[in-house]
């Protein structure tokens, strides 16, 4: 459910901005627009937010991201296009109507805290809910638990003066919460933050997320927390939206060379997931299938072991090979005293960086499955270091035999078909 749209918005500055606009219209460039006398800050934006995403803005400084934010909240009105909150279009709403639709709906917090110096703590928490007319006692219960929630219980008394600057944001990101709107807009919230502060806040703000379900826009400059943060992300250039995805789609498939530039440096073991690198995997057995079946789909496969999984596709464990064939010389008949069950699979959501003791440590692939158990894929040794040394979302090519000392044959070519180690 959208809960907030842009539509083909557009902002200008000058005294020119409405023949700007129509120019714009009709197709002029930004160079001409800009010979009026007039500055281009948003450019034709259109986006939506879904009920409880994080949607992140990010772009470098004059990209026209916080032009962008102050419209969607009608601190700003666009020179063109629509802003809807819940179906409603704040694009032409003006004073009390406005006033009632922010106190509603949308909470603020800024890049330098915006806190007032002579007010407590808890005075500061609970602004968004005086100027909403709650009584005093209900706004300063639901900011203390609000406090509590960040991680302030027990300094509502303090100043902000007092605080380091973690804890000022930590005191704003409060009193937006406890305005208890449905929609958070962060401008550049942890940007003037110490990075190992900056992460803490990053790591709280995902938790109250989980907890609390909030729709949030998140302004940024930085590539790794937008990538970290977002469920999607907007990138901006000169005004314009040049795209928008997932971290993954815009790591793997950037829709132009200036994007392609931008997430250049990205660690890519942080953003790609097991589920995006993962294998469908071919060595697998049912358990109730015996040792001769077991044994022949090894050999089938030319690996030493295999995944045993339910007729529901349920991981089980895995066999190897030489107990299956001593099985099948005993004449035994059943897999399930064969099954070591000591098996560490992983989430869909595992970030790549996290599977490199696991895969290094095992002799087997990775196996990956859901939350019920069942086994969706594997991540073989070789296809971990592929991702690696990805580029733009494709794995190079393997050396032809005898050059830098990449396998002759077999084993590796083996594993990738299979997705169990040779």
């Amino acid at each position: 459910m959208s809960r907030l749209r842009a539509q083909n918005v557009t902002k200008l500055f000058g005294r020119k901005a409405d023949e700007g606009a129509r120019r714009l219209a009709g197709g002029a460039a930004l160079d001409e627009i800009r010979k009026l006398g007039v500055t281009p800050a948003v450019v034709d934006a259109s986006f939506e937010v879904n009920e409880g995403e994080i949607f992140v803005v990010m772009g470098l400084s004059g990209s026209g991201k916080s032009t962008l934010i102050r419209m969607l909240n009608g601190l700003l009105p666009p020179t063109s296009g629509h802003v809807e909150i819940d179906g409603v279009d704040i694009s032409g709403l003006r004073g009390n109507e406005l006033r009632a639709v922010r106190q509603a709906k949308v909470s603020m917090v800024f890049q330098h805290f915006a806190l007032f110096p002579h007010c407590s703590v808890l005075t500061n928490a609970a602004y968004g809910l005086e100027v909403q007319g709650v009584p005093k006692a209900e706004r300063e219960k639901k900011a203390k638990e609000f406090l509590r929630l960040v991680g302030l219980d027990g300094w509502e008394d303090r100043l902000p003066g007092q605080l380091s600057g973690g804890m000022r944001q930590r005191v704003g990101l409060a009193r937006a919460l406890a305005a208890e709107t449905d929609i958070l807009l962060m401008d550049e919230a942890f940007s003037a933050l110490d990075p190992l502060i900056r992460r803490e806040m990053q790591d709280l703000l995902i938790d109250l997320q989980a907890d609390l379900g909030k729709t949030i826009v998140f302004i940024t400059h930085d590539l790794n927390e937008a990538m970290r943060i977002g469920d999607n992300i907007a990138v901006m250039r000169e005004g314009r939206i040049v795209q928008i995805g997932t971290a993954e789609q815009i790591l793997t498939d950037p829709a132009n060379d200036y994007v392609a530039q931008f997430v250049a440096d990205v660690d890519r073991t942080r953003v790609l997931t097991a589920a995006s690198v993962m294998e469908r995997p071919l060595a697998t057995v049912v358990s109730t299938g015996g040792p001769r079946t077991a044994l022949r789909t090894m050999r089938e496969n030319q690996t030493s072991a295999a995944f045993v999984v339910c007729r529901d596709r349920k991981l089980l464990g895995t066999v190897n090979a030489q107990a299956v064939a001593d099985a099948v010389s005993n004449n035994e008949t059943e897999l399930d005293g064969l099954i070591d069950e000591d098996v560490d699979p992983v989430a869909p959501d595992t970030a790549v960086a996290d599977l490199f003791a696991q895969s290094a440590e095992s002799p087997l692939p990775v196996p990956v499955t859901d939350e019920s158990g069942t086994l969706l894929g594997v991540i073989p040794r070789v296809t971990l270091l592929a991702a690696l040394g990805a580029i733009n979302g494709h794995a190079r090519e393997p050396e032809p035999p005898g050059e830098g000392g990449a396998p002759a044959d077999g084993q590796q070519r083996r594993e990738e078909a299979t997705g169990v180690d040779a």
